[in-house]
């Protein structure tokens, strides 16, 4: 091995390809043995030369200059849960605002692979990139803050760099070594944070890479995390990493004062692990007052100035903004050496662009809807983080207070369900797997179709209307998905052959963006009209069971249309109702029953792309719909309201609310 500078450049060749289908990334994709047989013979003759009798391992991979790259690195203490991940992407999107290309990766600590097969109850809503990896909610809120597309080099897990290392250690890879945690786990970090600063954005390599770590400092599972970032805080010399410590300033009620004595202990049991922080950012309910940033920053050794306030706050998307007034941008680049790269006049426009958007955001509203959110997973609005969000930015462009109206599907039945959506302006059936409160979502689609409600359905929500569809419109009354009745004589919703040959949970999935074709003249292609590319979207997929071809043209002849398809497969990816009756369509034909002010579906997950600055064009439809059905009784308010061209660029046709047969 060639040793420089304290450190080893490692003769082993890259980690495994992290992308879908390789290596370590995919679910039962791990430690399969994928790479090709090794000669041992040659792989001894190669190494012949090489000394294994040293105690250092730290791979740096090719094109990594150091002092080049620079680490932002987030910790908590305390307890989770305090918004690592909001406010690390808070410091990039600040610094990407400057001209950096920004670079973050969300360190988790559990065993598992990849997020896939985690309970929402358990960790809240599986995040899917672009690239199909299955990842944690965090990695939603650095895609919209950052308006970047991440992939599965932005995320790891324990389970991930053990099942490397393993993989590594039955390929002789470790050169007959004893493998141990240190120096070999915490050398594996260390490799996926330099193979992270090298790839970058994708495009160029990083200037600052932003380390986010799971848990809580002192967490047995999260220890070897922290212990790589202090030996590379070590290996790359001063001035390029800056720790940041996030922490939690307690108020209890009976007291009616702040304390800072456990921020004080979270943060020792950080100097503990040999770390010392450079900021930090105290989280709370209410802004932190100054002798309590005072007694933290003499006890943590932090001057005072890097010590701030991360209270709550109406928005997250308000955050940027208050840490830049706050000065934290000018530390962190003081403290990196990073003032020489900035671009003023790049961030100018950034920020008049932000700024845009965060004046329509707390701007008081001139309307108001609700939109009710029907999920089996109500009770944890984590479950459905990007719904939410998705329609805050619609809230934005619209000018519009959304009340979000959580409904628990598992208490829905044909009987209530007129009472439980009583008084909403539309509604979301998101997705989810299992038959658990499926009944109650099909009671919902009926309700909205039948009512002339807008209606949005999201997976499992495109699946359920087609359900309800073919029981209620086309009497199929035994209609159902093989997901939740195997034995149903009328599987809709099915799995297709090419995909029941397919062994192991998930490995049938569809994962990631793929292309939807859309057809023209439809709902779909009015909303997606900006966004088409050679007549097609693409947009990101998590889910098994599709539309059964073989009932495809039954449900189009009673009036359901499918507006999206596979490219080439006979893949139904969106349908929808017409909004108005199609022309030589007689009275009494099914399809002029059909017509419907807003109804439509995707197999897809629109919120997953949903950006502040460029909402997803579902949303927008949905809300512009609500808006509609709200005010239009209303004259001369509903005048006013079509006079703003940000509403009326949503409104296809002149087709109102009515009541549907």
């Amino acid at each position: 091995m060639l040793r420089r500078s304290g450190m080893v450049r490692s003769v082993m060749p890259p980690s495994p390809d992290p992308r879908p289908g390789a290596g370590a990334s995919r679910r039962g994709g791990v430690g399969t043995g994928r790479r090709e047989p090794i000669d041992a013979s040659e792989l001894l003759a190669s190494v012949a030369d090489t000394s294994t009798y040293t105690e250092f391992y730290s791979p740096v991979p090719d094109g990594y200059r150091k002092g080049r790259h620079k680490y932002v690195a987030v910790v908590g203490t305390v307890m989770s849960g305090l918004g690592k991940g909001i406010f690390s992407s808070s410091v990039a999107k600040m610094l990407k605002d400057k001209g950096l290309v920004v670079a973050p990766i969300k360190m988790e600590g559990y065993l598992n692979i990849d997020s896939g097969t985690l309970n929402p109850y358990r960790h809240g809503e599986v995040f899917v990139l672009d690239d199909g990896t299955e990842c944690d909610m965090d990695l939603g809120t650095y895609e919209r803050m950052l308006d970047q597309d991440l992939s599965t080099w932005n995320f790891t897990t324990s389970g991930r760099i053990f099942a490397e290392i393993l993989d590594r250690e039955r390929h002789g890879m470790y050169l007959g070594r004893d493998v141990q945690m240190i120096p070999h786990v915490t050398g594996e970090v260390k490799r996926k944070l330099r193979e992270l600063a090298v790839r970058g954005d994708g495009e160029k390599p990083a200037d600052v890479v932003f380390v986010e770590v799971g848990g809580t400092v002192g967490d047995y599972e999260n220890g070897f995390y922290i212990e790589a970032l202090r030996e590379l805080a070590f290996e790359e010399g001063p001035g390029s990493v800056c720790f940041v410590a996030l922490t939690y300033v307690i108020e209890p009620k009976a007291l009616g004062e702040q304390k800072s004595k456990a921020a004080q202990l979270g943060i020792k049991r950080l100097l503990e692990a040999g770390i010392q922080p450079h900021m930090i950012a105290c989280r709370a309910t209410n802004p932190v007052q100054p002798t309590v940033l005072e007694k933290i920053a003499m006890f943590s050794n932090v001057p005072l100035r890097r010590v701030f306030s991360m209270h709550d706050r109406p928005s997250i998307y308000t955050i940027p903004d208050e840490l830049r007034a706050a000065g934290l941008d000018r530390e962190v680049l003081t403290l990196l050496g990073l003032h020489e790269r900035v671009d003023a006049v790049k961030e100018d426009r950034a920020r008049e662009r932000w700024s845009r958007f965060i004046t329509r955001l707390t701007t008081p509203p001139s309307r108001r809807v609700t939109i009710g959110v029907t999920g089996k997973y109500a009770q944890l609005r984590d479950a459905y983080a990007s719904i939410e969000k998705a329609l805050e930015h619609c809230s934005a462009h619209l000018r519009c207070e959304i009340e979000q109206r959580w409904i628990e599907t598992t208490e829905v039945t044909d009987q209530n369900v007129a009472d439980r959506l009583s008084g909403v302006d539309a509604v979301i059936v998101p997705g989810g797997f299992g038959s658990r409160g499926v009944e109650g979502k099909i009671a919902c689609v009926r309700h909205c179709r039948e009512g002339g409600v807008p209606y949005l359905g999201i997976c499992l929500g495109f699946q359920v209307a087609v359900i309800e569809f073919a029981r209620n419109v086309l009497r199929w009354s035994d209609a159902s998905s093989a997901e939740f009745d195997p034995e149903c004589p009328t599987q809709v919703i099915s799995e297709l052959p090419e995909q029941k040959k397919i062994e192991g949970l998930g490995g049938s999935m569809r994962l990631g963006a793929q292309d939807v074709l859309i057809a023209p003249d439809t709902l779909a292609a009015f909303l997606f009209r900006d966004r088409l590319s050679g007549g097609a979207v693409r947009e990101r997929f998590r889910h098994r069971y599709e539309v059964d071809p073989t009932y495809i043209e039954r449900l189009e002849a009673g009036g359901l249309v499918f507006s999206g398809r596979h490219p080439s497969q006979p893949i139904m990816q969106v349908l929808e109702l017409p909004t108005a009756r199609p022309e030589g369509v007689a009275d009494d034909e099914p399809r002029a029953r059909a017509v419907h002010p807003f109804f439509i579906g995707a197999q897809f997950h629109p919120e997953l792309t949903s950006r502040p600055l460029r909402p997803q064009p579902l949303f927008m439809g949905l809300v512009t719909a609500a808006i509609r059905g709200r005010y239009e009784r209303d004259g001369e308010e509903w005048r006013r309201i079509a006079a703003d061209g940000d509403v009326t660029r949503w409104l296809m046709g002149a087709g109102s609310r009515r009541q549907a047969v």
